[in-house]
Parts: structure tokens; sequence; C-alpha cells
């Protein structure tokens, strides 16, 4: 392998008896502006191998990312890197006697090492989004259930690992193969409660840029973000993105299972608060979003000056077109950084040649290559899933 880029070894060694200490919550609090309930969140430095993170909930841990770490660059730290998991997980994995199952309509059930699936394919690498599918749900209007995140419940990383399909030809897939289902090692809080597992249609996992990863930003996948391996599904919302992977089953069928067929699915059609009994569709791809990182709204800024905002912006299953900075009544295109890839965050800026008055209601708007564009009104849905209204902040001119 070439310098710099994941070993066995390191793979192996690197979480093999870590443990994963309760942390203490801190006194330091954020305001997350929610309008439907309480704002405010603490801020704990103390999980391990974390820095400053927006604690949501303490077990099973649910971390948010300042959105202050959105204006240092595309590619979020590891310390930095929003939290999420369904049920306990384990605070200890033995990598040398970790096992993957593939089993279901397969020719060959298998069961493999972390050995294996390193060997079973090229070592790729992928720059790709990772965003809660209720990422900013606190923001909705009226106030929906679940956990009420602001709009840091989204980072982006850059994950090495081999293609999923790569893995799959070591058990030889059977015909009538139609999606590929996965699980982890987490487990219920309480009995009779389902486990977290998911499946994506067969075409989606025989993808080229579907990967079994162990590694993130050029280091092992930490306990938090499911060592030892991970699925990682470029584009689609992270509930597909099983960690600490330990079963991966292919079914001839649709998804019975409680987190595809019941849970994690929003409406088919526009609804209102007042509708009841509608069709729902599962939540898969992303939809594009983009967010002003260089100013808080209420920031006061300098009248008849230039004034440059800055910003972050994804494209969501496809790569991102465009981002136009908006107003009341007016438009400015934003000017593109460099381009990590298509499921990749994007810096964009644009520059107002002088400030008049206060800039009301200003958002970045982004728009990608299958022609979605962020919509100026909130669709509503009771769980608050795929948020991708503008988002929209005040500037006062001094």
């Amino acid at each position: 392998m070439s310098e710099g880029r994941l070993t066995r070894r390191a793979l192996m060694a690197s979480a093999g008896g870590a443990v994963l200490a309760a942390p203490v919550l801190a006194q330091k609090l954020v305001d997350l502006g929610l309008p439907g309930g309480p704002s405010l969140r603490p801020i704990e430095p103390a999980f391990p191998g974390k820095g400053e993170m927006i604690v949501q909930r303490i077990r099973p841990p649910l971390l948010e990312t300042p959105m202050a770490v959105f204006r240092e660059g595309v590619i979020t730290p590891n310390d930095r890197h929003f939290v999420r998991w369904n049920w306990d997980m384990p605070t200890a994995v033995n990598a040398a006697a970790h096992r993957v199952a593939v089993g279901g309509a397969v020719r060959t059930p298998v069961s493999l090492t972390l050995d294996d699936i390193v060997a079973a394919g090229e070592q790729i690498e992928v720059v790709a989004i990772n965003q809660c599918a209720g990422n900013g749900r606190g923001l909705s209007e009226p106030r929906v259930t679940g956990t009420q995140w602001g709009n840091g419940a989204m980072s982006c990383a850059r994950w090495t690992g081999v293609r999923l399909k790569d893995v799959l030809a070591r058990a030889g897939l059977a015909p009538g193969a139609k999606r590929v289902r996965f699980a982890g090692l987490d487990v219920p809080l309480t009995d009779g409660a389902p486990q977290f597992i998911k499946s994506i249609p067969l075409d989606i996992a025989l993808r080229d840029d579907v990967l079994v990863a162990w590694g993130m930003n050029g280091e092992p996948l930490p306990l938090l973000h499911g060592f030892p391996l991970r699925i990682v599904v470029p584009g689609w919302f992270s509930t597909y993105w099983v960690k600490m992977l330990s079963t991966v089953e292919v079914l001839t069928g649709e998804d019975d299972s409680y987190y595809v067929a019941d849970s994690y699915r929003f409406p088919a059609r526009t609804i209102t608060p007042e509708d009841k009994d509608f069709p729902t569709v599962p939540i898969t791809a992303m939809p594009p979003r983009a967010f002003i990182t260089s100013h808080a709204d209420g920031a006061v800024v300098t009248k008849g000056q230039p004034l440059t905002l800055e910003g972050i912006a994804m494209g969501g299953d496809a790569a991102l077109s465009s981002v136009d900075l908006i107003g009341e009544g007016w438009q400015v295109g934003c000017t593109l950084g460099p381009d990590e890839g298509p499921y990749a965050f994007r810096r964009w800026s644009a520059t107002i040649p002088a400030v008049t008055s206060d800039l009301a209601n200003i958002g970045a708007r982004a728009a990608n290559t299958k022609g979605a564009v962020q919509p100026e009104v909130l669709h509503w849905n009771p769980s608050g899933y795929a948020r991708n209204v503008i988002e929209r902040i005040t500037l006062r001119a001094q």
C-alpha cells in the first residue's frame, strides 16, 4: 500500500481492547435556536476521541457537530464528526475475532475475517457526506417527534475500504437476489425491541462507490463510528450506513424488517400537519442543501462596504451544479471551491459590492446535476426527515 494508506496492522491493532468510558456532562451550553422547544444543549468534550460536540443524548450516543466546524473545510475531522446510534453499541471490539457472515440468497455462505474483507478487492477511497435523515428536525414548525437536531447531524469524511460487490462476490449471488441487508453489533436497550437492520436494493449494492469501509480520514474507524467495519452508501442518508458490520444477508423479496417497512419513511406526497393515513416511502437519497457558515443569524456587518459570504453546500445524491445567494427579490451567483467528488461538501463564496441596508432573510440555494433545487418552503412531514428548505439568516448593517 502507498504511504499514508491504512495497513492491516493498524486496523487490527487500533481498537481490539478499547473501552468506551462513560462521559460526564459538562456545564457549558449551546443554543441551537430551535423554534418549537428547548434549545439549550450541553457541549461535552469527554467522549473518547471527541472534541467539543453538542450532546443530544448520552446512551446510545447522539453527538451533533457544532456549525462552526463547517467553516474550517469540507472534510470533517474524526473528533468532530457527528455520531448517531439507534441502540446500545459495544464498548469494545476484538478485531482479531471479528467475523462478517454473508448469507441468504448466495451460492456459498461465508464467514469473513477482517483479513478476508481487506483482501476481497481493490482498496478504494470515497469522499462522502454522512447525514442523519433527521438532520435539522428541531427546526421544523410545527414541532415533530424525534431527536431535536440542529443542522449539525452531518459530516463529511474520506472513507477507505473495498467495494461491497467484491465482498458479495466471495459468497456469489444466487438467482433472484433483490436486496442486500445489513446488521451490526448494536443491541436493543429493551426486550422485544426490533434489531437495527437495514437493506438497500441490489443495483445500489453493486455500485462501484458503495463500500465496506474500515478507514475514516486515513485512520481506522473509531469505535463511535463503527469499528471495525461499516457500510458506506454515498448520496444516501446515514441510516443505511450500518456500523460495526456483522451480517450481510441477500434477500430475494422485499424487506419487512421494522427499520425499512415501518420506520425511516416519509409521505409519498405533499401533506399538511392535519393530514392522516397517507402513503409513505422509505427515506433513501439525500437532496441538495447549502449553508451560510461565515456569518451567524443577527451578525452585524459594515454599511457601505463590500461583504463576502461563504459556506458549504452538497448536491445530495448527485454532484453539486450551482449555489446562489438569495435575498428578498435578488440573487447572486456563487463561486464554487475545489471539488472533492460528487458526494462531498463543496465550499462556496459570494460578494455583495456594497451593503446599503440590513440583509433580511438571506440564504444559500443549492442545485445538483439531476436538476433538484432547494425549495423556498419547507415540505413538512411528521418525522422531520430529509429537510432541505433554504436556511435563512438576517444580517444587521451598521
